[in-house]
């Protein structure tokens, strides 16, 4: 099975000016995802998507390919993953290249390991889901989540307002770290969340949103806690 790893790196980050290649406990953010898949072993090949040559430049460095630049239409705030991806399949298969399997990965996502990476791939190749997706559980259940309303607190689901959280479902989100579908899935539905996508559960220690400078703390810090462990 050919299997090939994208990583979306677009320039021109405005809440975290150079995000994607900002310095992240000693090196370029971004070259922990590059390493990370590289050190899985899974891929044919594992390439960048981007419209900065600054950051395709530290791409290479790190071992990752650019074998085209994104285009301006898929650069700009409005596009979105799965369109990036498409344009990545596409620009492969006008030079012959066609990939079974692909992984999206996030060039924001320190806490990723080749070990992770390679264990995802496994288990959706051997199950008959689309896709898979990581996910983490919430830290308070969101069945007990209220609104303000007139300046007034109302809950969402006045139903669940007394019970106990362990007599709740537990329910979950998107990481925001990867993505990893079967190609032919992907482009008949045009989704990273399939019609039949396996669940990948991260411990939370191991998952951060990097929005703004305070993240990116926290993420350090966590880094280095688990670095410590």
């Amino acid at each position: 099975m050919s299997r090939l790893c994208i990583i979306t790196a677009r320039g021109g980050s405005k809440r975290i000016p150079k995000k994607n290649i900002k310095e992240f406990l000693g090196k370029p953010i971004i070259a922990y995802s590059i390493e990370a898949a590289l050190n899985s072993g899974v891929f044919d090949e594992v390439m960048v998507s981007t419209d900065s040559e600054e950051i395709a430049e530290v791409a290479k460095k790190y071992g990752a390919k650019v074998p085209f630049m994104r285009s301006a239409e898929n650069a700009n705030d409005f596009a979105g993953t799965r369109e990036v991806c498409k344009e990545v399949l596409d620009e492969y298969e006008k030079e012959g290249k066609a990939f079974d399997l692909f992984a999206c990965i996030y060039p924001t996502a320190p806490f990723l390991t080749g070990e992770k990476i390679k264990k995802a791939v496994e288990e959706l190749e051997a199950s008959e889901a689309f896709s898979l997706v990581p996910v983490v559980r919430f830290s308070f259940p969101p069945q007990r989540g209220v609104v303000i309303k007139d300046g007034l607190m109302a809950f969402v689901h006045p139903e669940f307002a007394q019970a106990r959280s362990q007599d709740l479902e537990p329910m979950y989100h998107d990481c925001g770290q990867f993505y990893i579908l079967k190609t032919e899935p992907f482009l008949k539905e045009f989704a990273l969340v399939t019609s039949k996508t396996l669940p990948f559960v991260l411990p939370e220690e191991e998952v951060q949103d990097i929005d703004n400078f305070s993240d990116w703390a926290l993420a350090e810090m966590k880094y280095r806690l688990l670095r410590e462990e």
